[in-house]
């Protein structure tokens, strides 16, 4: 068995901070996946792309609502100089006329949500992973190879990440992806994340969760093994058997 575990620690810095998560169990593999629905699917990423805008009232991208609070986050715990909430990622592409472009089928749905609601998403491979995932402040040294990189990057002591007993999983809360447990063309189990730091958006929360459970149960035919809000009150759950 297999749990995601939100730690005191992490709890004690945002109490009030909300996780979306979906579980989503025997997903298709990218070469499986009908072409109806990998179009589908790319029509809603570039429909996202579109509606990101109605969260961007300023063109400097900081001095948006949904940028802003994900920048205030960031000063509560420790990270490498510079570096920034992947929403913020995505939507400073989106000021600039560069669209978020498709990587896979899972990862173009967890963008197109990402997109649509101005909340970070991201996911991880479970068959990958080494036993429970956990998210709280770390002492620093975990085992991290940066998505893409050829180079490892260990934590920062004081860092908040999600790691498990063979390392980080993702760096700075939802800065950066590790290559180890990356979602591929071939996943099969994934964990999927939402993270919301404002009260205020507890529906949009929801309304991801459910839209982010809906397609990847629609287009790579996954089964829902799991769909939960954990919260302070709720902070752990089983991902898989």
């Amino acid at each position: 068995m297999k749990q995601f575990v939100t730690e005191e620690s992490f709890w004690e810095l945002f109490p009030e901070a909300q996780i979306g998560i979906v579980v989503a169990h025997n997903m298709k593999p990218t070469e499986e996946v009908a072409p109806e629905d990998a179009a589908a699917i790319a029509r809603a990423l570039a429909e996202a792309n579109g509606k990101a805008d109605q969260h961007l009232e300023s063109n400097t991208i900081s001095q948006n609502e949904v940028v802003a609070v994900w920048r205030d986050a960031y000063q509560k715990f420790k990270t490498k100089k510079g570096v920034r909430c992947s929403i913020e990622n995505l939507l400073k592409r989106v000021l600039k006329g560069n669209p978020v472009g498709s990587i896979t089928p899972s990862v173009d749905i967890y963008n197109t949500v990402s997109l649509t609601h101005a909340l970070p998403v991201g996911g991880e491979d479970i068959d990958a992973m080494a036993g429970d995932i956990r998210l709280g402040i770390t002492e620093g040294g975990d085992a991290f190879r940066p998505l893409g990189e050829e180079e490892d990057a260990p934590t920062l002591e004081g860092e908040l990440c999600y790691r498990d007993d063979a390392g980080a999983i993702c760096r700075c809360w939802n800065w950066r992806d590790g290559e180890r447990t990356a979602l591929t063309d071939d996943s099969k189990k994934a964990f999927l994340i939402i993270e919301s730091v404002d009260p205020a958006r507890a529906d949009d929360l929801a309304a991801a969760t459910d839209q982010l459970a809906a397609m990847v149960q629609q287009y790579l035919g996954a089964d829902i093994f799991a769909k939960q809000i954990v919260t302070r009150d709720n902070p752990t759950m089983v991902i898989d058997e």
